[in-house]
């Protein structure tokens, strides 16, 4: 346990020291700076206001960044050891595999978690300097939501380090992986319900299977229950699931679809050549 802490404290302080932890933190912040500035909670569209309405625009910009920069930053933390040859260097300690590999996961996901959730914080703490309305209840759920997309997401990207040893092949996969959750397959569910060409519990299960859609659908149903922004899949979505059940859903699928892809990597990391 001693080691595996001290490899998670020492990928921490190497993300820390790294340039694109400063870019995703600040990238993170500026959009909650940012929001402020534009007079965001000041405004109503919708029905939303206050920082209600702030958090409805971050979550919507959340999900498409936070994929992209957990895929593109964690896919090289094994192959970028490998390729510099660090693996060797740490495997050459009384260090097992095992507390390697947890323990790279457990600091990646304290780096790519916490500027998520501090920026979601400091707009609930200035919104009570100010005097808004605090909606404590989409704040938690959030924050449950983005703990489970963050561990998605980081289970893919240790998956595939796990068996790619060149940075670039790693960073193409993962960029791929982001473009086919984000774009292509709402396409292909939206053609394929257009023409009638499979039953609506297909359409519905590969809809589920993906962790960016859920994570969508259960964040914009918190402030609009009917949908009126989103597609036809969501419609079929929460026809079928209760909004309660779904939201519930959408936080335990992913962490399990996150340690699932975590646990296959460590199989795939122990058993092939390492360097």
């Amino acid at each position: 346990m001693k080691n595996l802490t001290l490899i998670a404290y020492l990928d921490l302080k190497e993300s820390l020291r790294a340039k694109w932890f400063v870019v995703y933190s600040l990238v993170f912040g500026g959009m909650i700076a940012l929001f402020f500035i534009a007079g965001v909670t000041q405004s109503q569209v919708m029905g939303f206001s206050g920082l209600s309405r702030l958090l409805l625009m971050y979550i919507q910009v959340t999900i498409v960044i936070l994929p992209i920069f957990i895929l593109i930053t964690t896919v090289r933390s094994i192959s970028g050891d490998r390729d510099n040859h660090i693996l060797e260097y740490m495997l050459s300690f009384p260090i097992s595999l095992k507390q390697y590999y947890w323990g790279k996961i457990l600091g990646r996901f304290i780096t790519v978690f916490l500027p998520v959730f501090f920026a979601m914080l400091i707009a609930i703490i200035y919104g009570a300097l100010i005097g808004a309305s605090i909606p404590w209840e989409i704040f938690f759920l959030y924050t449950g939501l983005l703990f489970a997309l963050c561990s998605a997401f980081l289970g893919i990207a240790f998956f595939i380090s796990s068996f790619v040893k060149s940075s670039e092949v790693a960073l193409g996969i993962s960029f791929f992986i982001w473009i086919f959750l984000l774009a292509f397959i709402d396409i292909a569910l939206i053609s394929l319900m257009m023409q009638n060409r499979f039953e609506e519990s297909m359409i519905i299960a590969i809809a589920l299977a993906n962790p960016m859609e859920i994570f969508r659908v259960a964040a914009i149903s918190l402030f609009d229950p009917e949908l009126t922004v989103m597609g036809p899949v969501a419609f079929y979505i929460l026809d079928t699931f209760k909004q309660s059940t779904f939201v519930l859903f959408s936080i335990i699928y992913p962490i399990i679809l996150g340690i699932v892809f975590a646990m296959l990597g460590f199989r795939i990391f122990s058993k092939k050549d390492l360097v």
